[in-house]
C-alpha cells in the first residue's frame, strides 16, 4: 500500500505536550464511493503490521476505503498499550480527521482484537458511526473465560459484523455463541473455521491463511450488501 495518502492527526493532550499520530488512507480497489472503514490495530501490532495490511487489502477489494492509524503508544514505539480512555481519545481524534479530510458518506469503525474492542466500547457509548467490523474480538483473556468483555455489547445500536476463528484462545465459541444469543439482530457473527486469534491455520487443517482472508472478505461483502452500505 505504497500509494496511501498519509497525514498526522492531532490528539488532545496536556498543555505541555503536543500529541499526534500517523494515519494512512487507501481507496477501495474499484474507486472510492465514500464508504470508509477506520481500522484499528491490535495490542501487539501497528498500522503497518502484516495482519493489518493483509486485512486492509481484502477489505479494499470489498469496496471499502480503508484508513489505518497508530494508537499513541505505538506511534511512540512503546510496547505497553495505553489505557482504554486514551485509546478512545486517539481513535476519536483520528475519526475527526477522517471526517474533515475525506468527508465520507458513511463511516465504519472497528479493527483487530484490542482495536476492535475499543471501537465497540465507543459505539456502545453512542459514538457516531454507521457500523462496526470486528476482527478477532477478544471476548476474554486466554485461559481466563471468567473475565468476560461482553457487558457493553448489547448497547451497540448500529450493525455489527464480528469475525472470529474457531481456534481463537481469546474467544471461546460456546461463550461467544451464548453472548450473541442475547444481542440484537443487528449483530452478525461469522466463525472462520480452524483460524486462531491471528487468523492463521495449521497445515493439517487443509486450509491456508489466504483461504481465511478470502472467507473474511466474502463475509464482509455479504454483510455490506445485507445492510445496504
Amino acid at each position: 500500500m505504497g500509494n496511501a495518502q498519509q497525514w498526522k492527526a492531532a490528539i488532545g493532550g496536556s498543555e505541555i505536550e503536543s500529541l499526534e499520530t500517523s494515519v494512512a488512507f487507501d481507496a477501495a480497489e474499484d474507486g472510492s464511493r465514500g464508504l470508509v472503514y477506520v481500522q484499528a490495530h491490535g495490542a501487539g501490532g501497528s498500522m503497518h503490521d502484516r495482519s493489518t495490511i493483509a486485512a486492509a487489502a481484502r477489505l479494499r477489494a470489498c469496496g471499502l476505503d480503508v484508513v489505518r492509524f497508530n494508537f499513541l503508544y505505538r506511534e511512540k514505539a512503546w510496547s505497553r498499550p495505553d489505557p482504554m480512555p486514551k485509546l478512545h481519545a486517539c481513535y476519536a481524534a483520528v475519526v475527526d480527521s477522517v471526517r474533515e479530510r475525506l468527508k465520507p458518506k458513511r463511516l465504519l469503525i472497528g479493527g483487530r482484537s484490542m482495536g476492535g474492542r475499543a471501537a465497540s466500547m465507543m459505539a456502545a457509548d453512542g459514538f457516531a458511526c454507521d457500523g462496526l467490523i470486528l476482527l478477532a474480538y477478544p471476548l476474554h483473556p486466554p485461559g481466563q473465560p471468567e473475565k468476560m468483555r461482553d457487558a457493553h455489547l448489547a448497547q451497540i445500536r448500529v450493525p455489527v459484523l464480528c469475525l472470529n476463528g474457531t481456534r481463537d484462545d481469546f474467544c471461546r465459541r460456546d461463550l461467544m455463541d451464548a453472548v450473541v444469543a442475547r444481542l440484537p439482530k443487528s449483530w452478525t457473527m461469522h466463525w472462520l473455521a480452524e483460524a486462531d486469534h491471528s487468523f492463521r491455520v495449521r497445515k493439517s487443517s487443509g486450509r491456508t491463511d489466504a483461504d481465511v482472508l478470502d472467507e473474511m472478505a466474502q463475509a464482509v461483502r455479504a454483510w455490506l450488501g445485507a445492510n445496504s452500505f
